[in-house]
């Protein structure tokens, strides 16, 4: 399986060699897989999950974008890890639950950095909130792939 999906990838690097090693051209394809999933994931979630309706548990309601993200997550976070444990950062010296701690360690920094520079800019820096999403997605695509390779899955060639 792992073959065969960098078989995939690496088909489609030639355009871009001389631009993007292929070593980043992997980590931008399997994180832009796993974003493109989380989003039709969440579509699929927030209206026909959860019908565009709350969450009321006993003591606390959970709004329905949220409940979806909630449900994106369980799907996405496991799935960005092993793409990233098995075809971009092969060569970590780390543990596998190592690798996964700190997967999520940068996993909730962005969650994090995502809130707080989308509530920065479209509230106080008064940007539209489409450019406001696109220019700290760009942003936390770089702080991520330099985590990922010197922290989440550190060590080695090409980790």
């Amino acid at each position: 399986m792992r073959k065969t999906l960098l078989k995939i990838i690496d088909f489609f690097h030639p355009p871009f060699s001389r631009l993007i090693p292929i070593h980043t051209f992997r980590y931008l394809a399997s994180g832009g897989t796993t974003a493109l999933m989380g989003v039709l994931i969440y579509f699929l979630a927030y209206n026909y999950i959860l019908r565009q309706e709350n969450i009321h548990l006993p003591f606390v309601m959970i709004t329905a974008p949220i409940a979806a993200l909630i449900i994106e997550l369980c799907i996405t976070f496991p799935m960005g890890f092993l793409l990233n444990k098995y075809l971009v950062f092969t060569q970590s010296t780390l543990r596998g639950r190592q690798q996964l701690f700190r997967y999520a360690t940068v996993v909730l920094m962005n969650i994090l950095l995502n809130y707080a520079l989308i509530k920065l800019m479209v509230e106080t820096l008064h940007f539209y909130p489409t450019i406001a999403k696109f220019i700290t997605t760009c942003l936390l695509t770089i702080f991520s792939y330099f985590s990922q390779k010197h922290f989440s899955f550190k060590g080695g060639k090409g980790g």
